[in-house]
């Protein structure tokens, strides 16, 4: 157990960066569930909201550049940082192809892995909220993996039927490549909790 003094700001730019994860993930889902000519509005938030996730990725690596003691290692404060960064640029990216894309009817399935991007964004939200006292962490690790699980069974489904579809192949695709960052999202997902994890087995 480490008996010098911490510097305290990185959980609560960790906490903002799980919050604006959350905020993408909400915004996702009016996206997938709303008509076409809603969704360029969406997608500029997400945009915004990507923004926010970059700026403060570079305010963590700011302060790890300047700060004598750091909470735990410095690599995984960085990794850590990064992680979080991926899930909004996985979702950014969904919406932005949607909308680029012109993909008019999604498939249903797609609402499905937003909803599960969403409940996988309240649980990092509420497992940031303990990072700094490391306290039942173990939940918050074992449940992303659980939802993470799940995703992976909505996106093989989901391949499977659009493959198996009578959609021209051009559209398929372009549903695929939205599909596919969904995916990502849930693996960037369960990525910070493996960083979580590992910091606790750490600190421990």
């Amino acid at each position: 157990m480490r008996l010098t003094p911490r510097n305290t700001q990185f959980y609560d730019m960790f906490a903002a960066a799980a919050g604006n994860a959350l905020d993408a993930a909400l915004i996702l889902t009016r996206l997938v569930n709303a008509d076409y000519d809603q969704r360029p509005a969406l997608a500029r938030q997400l945009t915004d909201l990507e923004h926010v996730a970059d700026h403060t990725t570079h305010e963590i690596m700011r302060a790890l550049n300047t700060s004598f003691i750091t909470p735990f290692d410095r690599e995984d404060i960085a990794v850590l940082a990064s992680r979080l960064d991926d899930i909004v640029d996985h979702i950014e990216a969904a919406g932005d192809l949607a909308v680029l894309y012109r993909i008019d009817t999604l498939p249903l399935a797609v609402r499905e892995q937003a909803e599960l991007l969403e409940e996988a964004g309240r649980v990092t939200a509420e497992g940031m909220s303990r990072l700094k006292t490391l306290q039942k962490l173990e939940d918050y690790w074992i449940t992303i993996n659980e939802i993470e699980n799940r995703a992976d069974a909505v996106y093989r489904a989901l391949l499977a039927k659009l493959f198996d579809s009578e959609l021209d192949v051009v559209t398929m695709i372009k549903i695929k490549e939205v599909v596919d960052e969904l995916e990502s999202a849930a693996d960037a997902f369960e990525q910070v909790a493996n960083v979580v994890q590992s910091i606790a087995a750490k600190e421990s």
